[in-house]
């Protein structure tokens, strides 16, 4: 196939942190033929959000300049759980709910992949096969001191936190993983570039060509500070509903919004120049906010949802119509009254009385429409109140 390399670099490396080695990925599209390109998910949840598309974004760059496009679903090393970040041994998952997580997955990813152009794997169908023997020869590929080499095992080992052995043998499967996949290039977040490695040296070690390395940003959350992900709560999933999926959009920060722009909008870089040019000149912020809002529910539902999204935001927000599906409960008062701080916990509109009084002094409860400003305020025995935090949570409550 006939390739404008320098265009093909410039789309590969928007939004990515490193790319490990230029010239040798040059000269691979200089070949013309179609890379082999990889990138690795283990199923430990049933449900993928928008830090995961990071990668699979990038995935569909790689397909759209033609490439073969290889997803690989970690059922084998799911079963060893991923050690990457963290300061405790990670819990393996049972196979039947790797295998019901796989299934989802592949539904999911199709939502930006191209199924026609995208092979599945699943790391199984080679590990299954290579026994313990074939998994000993894979260890002495590599030493304790490699790697201790590695910063999060480094950092259990100085604190004097157990390492079970098992964790060193998920880098080499990884990177195995790529021997059999015979992979030219393989994509993984910031916190996986080890791992990424080990599988260039596994690959020399085999005979092949060492694959290119390509890192991407881990994708902060709606609050802009941690990484996106479930356990934080500042996740945006994309199986969620419409409305939902716009409504955290329109939450995020101004500043953030660029960044979202950069790693999950299919816009070319230009067109965002063109928007954060508009902005400096004076175009309300929300326009385009509202522009990558839609384009994401469009993404993953349709057009119409996306415009179903929009009018239904517009409506709440602007004309202070209420949710439909707005949950109603009922409390029960202790002494003829309960304090909000305890209404907004006991509702699940905060996850405690802490948060629920960080939430009121930052302004941000509302009890039927009307800001809240004292923290020590009750609701009575008998009454009903309709609460809302923020822009999106709402709740009906009525104590007894």
């Amino acid at each position: 196939m006939m390739v404008d390399v320098e265009r093909s670099m410039q789309v590969i490396k928007r939004g990515c942190d490193e790319l490990l080695v230029d010239a040798e990925l040059i000269a691979r599209l200089k070949s013309g033929r179609p890379l082999r390109v990889k990138a690795g998910f283990d199923p430990t949840a049933p449900d993928l959000h928008l830090g995961h598309t990071v990668l699979i974004n990038k995935l569909r760059h790689f397909q759209d300049l033609g490439h073969h496009i290889m997803f690989l679903i970690g059922d084998f090393t799911g079963l060893i759980g991923d050690p990457t970040g963290k300061n405790v041994t990670r819990p393996p998952l049972a196979r039947e709910q790797i295998l019901e997580n796989a299934k989802t997955y592949k539904e999911q990813v199709f939502k930006i992949l191209d199924p026609e152009r995208t092979e599945i794997f699943f790391n199984s169908t080679w590990f299954d096969d290579l026994g313990a023997a074939g998994m000993i020869r894979l260890a002495a590929q590599h030493t304790v001191a490699r790697m201790l080499e590695r910063d999060d095992f480094a950092k259990r080992y100085a604190g004097g936190l157990p390492i079970a052995i098992h964790e060193f043998l998920y880098p080499l499967c990884q990177g195995y993983d790529s021997v059999a996949m015979r992979a030219d290039v393989e994509l993984g977040g910031t916190d996986q570039k080890f791992n990424l490695l080990v599988g260039r040296e596994l690959q020399k070690h085999y005979g092949q060509q060492p694959q290119c390395v390509l890192t991407m940003p881990l994708l902060e959350g709606l609050d802009g500070i941690n990484k996106m992900s479930k356990s934080m709560g500042n996740y945006i999933g994309i199986n969620e509903a419409p409305r939902e999926i716009f409504g955290k959009v329109m939450s995020i920060s101004d500043e953030l919004m660029w960044r979202y722009f950069d790693l999950l909008s299919f816009r070319d870089s230009g067109e965002i120049g063109l928007l954060k040019a508009d902005v400096v000149a004076g175009r309300n912020p929300r326009e385009v906010k509202v522009m990558l809002a839609q384009e994401l529910v469009t993404r993953f539902h349709s057009g119409q949802a996306a415009e179903d999204a929009l009018a239904e935001f517009e409506a709440r927000f602007r004309q202070g119509v209420l949710p439909d599906d707005m949950p109603e409960l009922t409390l029960p008062g202790t002494a003829g009254a309960l304090a909000l701080v305890q209404v907004l916990k006991q509702t699940g509109l905060t996850a405690s009385t802490s948060e629920a009084m960080r939430m009121i002094e930052q302004g941000a409860v509302r009890a039927n429409g009307e800001r809240v400003s004292d923290k020590t305020r009750s609701v009575a025995a008998g009454e009903t109140i309709v609460l809302q935090i923020g822009k999106r949570r709402f709740a009906k409550v009525t104590i007894t």
